[in-house]
């Protein structure tokens, strides 16, 4: 029997993001998990390296890998229209576990309970509540090369996305923003 779950991820690269507003720099969910995985590792790292804690960073990498893989079934909601009230909130999360449930039945039997924990994990989980913090940077991150394009479309979310990102509780946030942010304002040439 062959097993589709692989082929359909490998299709998220054709999945757009931000698909209501003018980007200079098309990004799609599948570039997008990566940046997510990377920053999201950078969280772990600070929270054991900084704030003494014991947070599994291969696993912030693994969950941010497949934070998206639903959308290859149900696409990229835009933000707006995803939180638009809490009726579709509520219809928009039950048609992401429909989906992530046919995804998992495209795996063997035997690897399902492995990736349900990953696809869909326990929202509790520290790990989770990092990669979760490391998408809405991202969705900072992406503003802000946006803005350093010329491109005034992103001036509104930029303002936003940071506001929320600076509210956020977890230390780690607040000390990514503090030491790393800034490099992401740079040019290539100042990066030195």
């Amino acid at each position: 029997m062959a097993h589709n779950f692989y082929a359909y991820l490998s299709r998220m690269r054709y999945i757009e993001r931000w698909s209501l507003m003018h980007s200079t720099v098309k990004e799609n969910i599948m570039e997008h998990s990566e940046q997510v995985a990377q920053i999201a590792h950078a969280l772990a790292m600070i929270a054991n390296k900084r704030f003494d804690k014991q947070v599994n960073a291969d696993k912030c990498v693994t969950l941010a890998v497949f934070h998206e893989c639903s959308e290859v079934i149900t696409g990229d909601l835009p933000t707006p229209i995803k939180y638009y009230n809490n009726e579709i909130k509520v219809a928009y999360k039950a048609i992401e576990s429909v989906a992530n449930d046919k995804l998992l039945s495209m795996l063997p039997e035997d690897f399902r309970e492995d990736y349900k924990s990953i696809i869909a994990p326990d929202p509790d989980a520290y790990e989770k509540k990092l990669c979760k913090a490391a998408d809405k940077i991202c969705a900072y991150l992406k503003c802000i090369e946006e803005l350093k394009s010329g491109n005034k479309e992103f001036a509104k979310a930029a303002k936003s996305l940071r506001a929320e990102v600076e509210q956020s509780e977890l230390p780690e946030v607040k000390y990514f923003i503090k030491h790393f942010i800034g490099g992401f304002e740079k040019t290539l040439d100042e990066l030195d």
